[in-house]
C-alpha cells in the first residue's frame, strides 16, 4: 500500500508530499500507525548527501512513535493497540557475533537503516518515519512506557539511545563525574539521563546562555568552552564525557578535562576530521571512544529506563507543513530541544 508522507526527491532539494510505499504484512511483521516523528539532524545531513552518496527519493525519519494497527501471523511480542516505537535500524543479520551479543547496531554483516538503505533483502529501499504508517519487522518494534507521551518518547528513539549506551557502558552513577559536551537534541537527553542515573554532571558548552537550562536539566556544574581560564581550572575534574558536538576540530581543550584513566566518548558526527595532542592521551591514560546507537535489548532498556523517571525530550511539535521551516532551524540551533512531526498534521 501507498501512505501520506514528506521525501527529499533529490539531493538537497526542500522536501515535499510524497506517497510512500509500504509492503504487505509478512508473518513477522509489524504495522504500526505512526503519532509522531522526530526531527534528527542525520536527517537533514542524508538528504542533503553532507556524508555519503544518499538514496532518493528519501522519507527520513528514525524517531518513529506510534500505536501497532496489525501484526503477523507469527508475531507474538506485540499486538493491536500497544503504544511502540521504532528507531534507526529495521534490520541485521542476526548471526553474526555483535547480533548475537544483542548489538544489532553494529553487525558486521548487513544492517537496514529505517531509510536512506535497503531492506534485508537488498533491493528494497527503505522508507522512514515522515509518514503516516510503517511496516516493520517485530524484532525492531519497541515498547514505549505508559508514563511517557508518544510526542516526547519519539527522540528517544536515537537521541535516548544514542546517549543512554555510552552512559551505561563507561557507568555513569553515583560518585562518578560526567561532563556533556553540546546541549542540543543529543547533549540534553545526555544531562537528563546522566543526571538520573546518579552522576555528578557538567554541562560544557559555547554558548553562555544554556547554562540556565543546563541546571534545570540537571547537571550540577556549567563550563563555558570559549572561558580559558574556567576551562584551564577545571582540567582533569571528569572522569568520563560524552562529547556530542558536530561542530569540532581539536579534542585537545576538552581532553584535559578528564582525570586518570577517563574516557572521552565521541557521539556528535563532525563532517571534519578531529585531532588531538598524543601527549594529552599519555600523560593521564586517558582514552577516545565512540558508540553508535545501541541494540535491541539496550534500547527497550532505555525505554524503560526513562519510563521510570519520567524523561521525555524537551519538544517542539510541529506540522508538515513546516518541515523545511524546522530544518532551517536545526542547521541554525534554534530549537530546544527536539522538532516532532505530528503526523495528524498529513
Amino acid at each position: 500500500m501507498n501512505v501520506p508522507g514528506y521525501a527529499a526527491p533529490t539531493a538537497k532539494a526542500p522536501l515535499e508530499p510524497f506517497d510512500v510505499p509500504r509492503r504487505d504484512l509478512g508473518p513477522h511483521d509489524v504495522g504500526i500507525d505512526i503519532k509522531f516523528s522526530g526531527i534528527c539532524h542525520s536527517d537533514i545531513h542524508q538528504a542533503r548527501e553532507e556524508w555519503f552518496t544518499s538514496i532518493f527519493p528519501m522519507v527520513p525519519g528514525h524517531e518513529i512513535a506510534g500505536v501497532v494497527s496489525a501484526v503477523g501471523s507469527d508475531v507474538t511480542g506485540v499486538k493491536v493497540g500497544d503504544r511502540v516505537g521504532v528507531g534507526c535500524n529495521v534490520g541485521s543479520c542476526g548471526t553474526c557475533p555483535t547480533c548475537q551479543k544483542g548489538e544489532q547496531s553494529y553487525c558486521s554483516v548487513q544492517i537496514a537503516p529505517t531509510y536512506n538503505g535497503y531492506e534485508m533483502d537488498g533491493v528494497t529501499p527503505t522508507y522512514g518515519g515522515y509518514a503516516k504508517h510503517v511496516v516493520t519487522n517485530e524484532d525492531f518494534v519497541f515498547h514505549i512506557p505508559d508514563s511517557l507521551g508518544l510526542d516526547v518518547a519519539a527522540p528517544l528513539l536515537c537521541a535516548g539511545i544514542t546517549l543512554y549506551q555510552p552512559l551505561a557502558e563507561w557507568k555513569a552513577g553515583p560518585g562518578v563525574r560526567v561532563g556533556i559536551v553540546g546541549l542540543g537534541g543529543l547533549g540534553h537527553m545526555g544531562v537528563k539521563i546522566a543526571a538520573a542515573m546518579g552522576a555528578e554532571v557538567t554541562l560544557i558548552s559555547h554558548s553562555p546562555n544554556k547554562e540556565e537550562d543546563g541546571y534545570r536539566l540537571g547537571a550540577k556544574h556549567f563550563l563555558l568552552s570559549s572561558d580559558k581560564e574556567a576551562m584551564k581550572a577545571a582540567n582533569a575534574s571528569l572522569d568520563l564525557i560524552i562529547n556530542t558536538a558536530s561542530a569540532m576540530t581539536n579534542l585537545d581543550t576538552y581532553l584535559r578535562l578528564l582525570d586518570f584513566d577517563g574516557t572521552m566518548v565521541i557521539v556528535g558526527l563532525p563532517e571534519n576530521d578531529l585531532t588531538f595532542s598524543a601527549f594529552n592521551l599519555v600523560s593521564h591514560r586517558r582514552r577516545i571512544s565512540g558508540t553508535n546507537n545501541g541494540g535491541i535489548p539496550q534500547t527497550q532498556e532505555m525505554l524503560d529506563f526513562c519510563g521510570e523517571h519520567g524523561l521525555g525530550a524537551d519538544i517542539e511539535v510541529i506540522g508538515f507543513d513546516k518541515v523545511n521551516e524546522a530544518w532551517e532551524r536545526v542547521v541554525a540551533s534554534d530549537i530546544k530541544y527536539r522538532f516532532v512531526l505530528d503526523t495528524s498534521t498529513l
